[in-house]
């Protein structure tokens, strides 16, 4: 991996991901969003809402990768405990932060803000937030975890905050060719060109094309323009050198 590489993790919490009752979609839009800021999307995990399972793989994500991503467990229901267990994985506590406390309050109608709505401040000691006029509740950033709403179009809203603060790494460009040949075809030769291009990512990406026929899209990605282009001569190479039928 290049030393200029920044790499990013996504830890999903919330029964209702596991048990089907709710489709994540934010995993898609925070890899596309970290891939336009040169940033890495490496590893997706989905935990339940058990305090044990969060701590775990969120030590284990932030020792591995620049940035972790949280979404997910930080709205005022009792399973909402993203908040205590990012401050368990961190060995700190939690506290009522004044400057959220206020903003929530000044949200509400006299006799709303409720103790329920309360722990949606309750913030590990040493987090700074994540907030604005049109997020409700805050998420937070604490060393290299940043923790955000599971509701879709406040994460997005929290991405754009967070945005300035990240160091981002070099973009990966990439390049496609349409391969007009099935994906078994092509496997043998692809395998070589991918082994003699050590700092490109080539994917393979089948389809059925407009004749109802398979096919296969190839896509050659790196951070060097003059690796991406000697890669993709060999694969159009490879590819003009095809005697198949589909």
């Amino acid at each position: 991996m290049p030393v200029s590489a920044k790499t990013a993790a996504v830890l999903v919490i919330g029964d209702e991901i596991l048990s089907g009752r709710t489709q994540d979609t934010n995993t898609a839009y925070i890899a596309r969003f970290l891939g336009a800021l040169g940033i890495d999307l490496r590893e997706a995990r989905v935990v339940p809402d058990v305090q044990k399972e969060i701590v775990a793989a969120l030590n284990a994500l932030r020792a591995r990768y620049t940035y972790v991503f949280t979404t997910g467990g930080i709205g005022p229901t009792h399973d909402d405990i993203t908040f205590e267990s990012v401050a368990a994985a961190f060995g700190v506590g939690c506290y009522f932060h004044p400057e959220a406390i206020a903003a929530m309050a000044a949200r509400y109608k006299p006799g709303e803000f409720n103790d329920a709505r309360r722990r949606m401040a309750y913030i590990p000691v040493g987090a700074e937030l994540i907030q604005s006029a049109t997020i409700l509740a805050p998420g937070f950033k604490i060393g290299n975890v940043i923790v955000m709403a599971g509701v879709p179009s406040i994460m997005q809203a929290m991405m754009d905050i967070v945005a300035p603060k990240l160091k981002s790494g070099v973009r990966m460009m990439s390049e496609s060719v349409r391969a007009n040949a099935r994906e078994g075809d092509i496997g043998g030769p692809l395998r070589e060109i991918a082994n003699a291009h050590p700092d490109t990512i080539i994917g393979s990406y089948p389809f059925q094309d407009e004749d109802k026929k398979p096919n296969t899209n190839l896509v050659v990605r790196s951070r060097d323009p003059e690796k991406l282009n000697a890669a993709m001569s060999a694969v159009k190479e490879m590819l003009a050198g095809l005697n198949v039928a589909r």
